[in-house]
Formats: C-alpha cells, structure tokens, sequence
C-alpha cells in the first residue's frame, strides 16, 4: 500500500507539470495535445502499476 502513494504523488506532479506548462501554451491544438498526451501517461501509470 505504501507504494501506492508514490505513484499517486507521481500523477499529481504530473498533473500539476501539465497544467502550468499549458498555461504558457498559447494554442488550443497544443493545449489538447499535451492534455492528452498527459492523460495517456497518466493512463499508462496507473494501468502498468497501480491496478
């Protein structure tokens, strides 16, 4: 169980990267391109990992 939570504070961090980097992105193409390529390392974690 307590590795869980690294992996937890893993997405979080990954999360919060993303956020503030599509902040500073001015296009909507890219700011839908890095969310989904954030949602699929997030995907790929919890999958490979977690479940």
């Amino acid at each position: 169980m307590p590795d869980n939570i690294t992996y937890y504070i893993a997405i979080l961090a990954l999360i919060i990267i993303g956020v503030i980097a599509a902040k500073k992105l001015v296009s909507c193409l890219v700011k839908s391109i890095v969310l989904l390529v954030l949602l699929a390392a997030a995907a790929f974690i919890y999958f490979q990992y977690i479940a």
